[in-house]
């Protein structure tokens, strides 16, 4: 007699919340960082976003803001242990990241020590030419039938000749890494063994499940939004200085911005006003604090808000 029951499915809730710290970009996780908040959606629940928001404040503690539906993945070969077929429904948001989580194992995270190749604010990574490209390389010739296409496919992610780096393919160059085998998730009992020891994988850490290719959707968003859209705001203190929100945006971008256009486009957008208050300590001359304007978000919602990134040698 043929079996025609159909597997369980069961709806996960997976948040992506990011801050940035110090002009460097965070990510909130759980299990020492190795996973993402993230819990089943109940029949409790009101909402999906209710249900996310939830989870996020009974396993961090962490009040949740700013958030947007980003992604669901329903893959075929999504189960679970018990050959519950999962669906993850993907968050991300924006916060502020206020002193150390009071809960084990929930630490905020450097989004790039999962993506290290996606830092340019200093230049080309020198993981990129070193470590990516060879095994990229390596592993174009292993199917001449494929060479070509994983060829031009290597070119156009990782902005090799002649091609140019583009801060929002975070999701093809992860997924081309994982394509090539060259990331712990391409081997799930590999990834177990490095995490049981705690081992940073020489291509970033990894995270349990498929959290980092969610994280790697989640940055990718962030970055396209933040070129178009004032969410950037979400980042910042009631009061910040110019120099504190370019780094912001550079934070997440993984790109230098130039500072003299950058400021000029805030002026013309009038994104900001001055408080009138000038910012105190640090090493440096005070500088001119300023805070949001609140009207501009429904006009920039329309509008739009162009950055001006700073453009990388090829």
């Amino acid at each position: 007699m043929i079996d025609t029951q159909e597997p369980v499915v069961s709806a996960e809730l997976v948040a992506v919340l990011v801050a940035v710290s110090d002009g460097e970009p965070r990510v909130l996780t759980t299990d020492g960082g190795q996973a993402l908040p993230a819990g089943p959606f109940q029949h409790t629940h009101r909402s999906l976003q209710t249900g996310l928001r939830d989870w996020v404040e009974t396993q961090t503690h962490h009040p949740v803001g700013y958030v947007e539906q980003l992604y669901t993945f329903a893959d075929r070969d999504r189960f679970d242990a018990q050959g519950t077929r999962i669906v993850s429904v993907s968050y991300v948001g924006l916060t502020r990241e206020v002193g150390q989580p009071d809960v084990a194992q929930v630490i905020w995270q450097d989004c790039y020590r999962y993506f290290p190749w996606e830092d340019w604010r200093e230049g080309t990574p020198s993981i990129i030419q070193q470590t990516i490209v060879p095994a990229l390389l390596t592993w174009c010739e292993q199917d001449e039938s494929l060479r070509a296409l994983r060829r031009q496919r290597v070119n156009y992610s990782f902005g090799l000749e002649g091609a140019i780096w583009n801060e929002d393919f975070v999701l093809q160059r992860y997924e081309l890494l994982y394509e090539a085998g060259l990331l712990p998730e391409s081997c799930r009992r590999r990834q177990q063994e490095q995490q049981a020891q705690g081992k940073q994988d020489a291509l970033g850490l990894g995270m349990r499940h498929d959290h980092r290719r969610i994280l790697a959707t989640g940055l990718a968003r962030l970055r396209a939004k933040i070129k178009y859209r004032p969410v950037v705001f979400e980042l910042m203190p009631p009061e910040f200085t110019l120099l504190q929100l370019q780094q912001a945006v550079e934070a997440l971008a993984g790109r230098g911005l130039h500072k003299q256009n950058f400021r000029r486009l805030i002026e013309q957008q009038a994104l900001v006003e001055e408080t009138g208050a000038m910012s105190m300590g640090g090493s440096g001359r005070p500088a001119k604090l300023f805070r949001f304007r609140g009207d501009v978000l429904f006009e920039r919602a329309i509008s739009g808000s162009k950055l001006p990134l700073a453009k990388q040698a090829r």
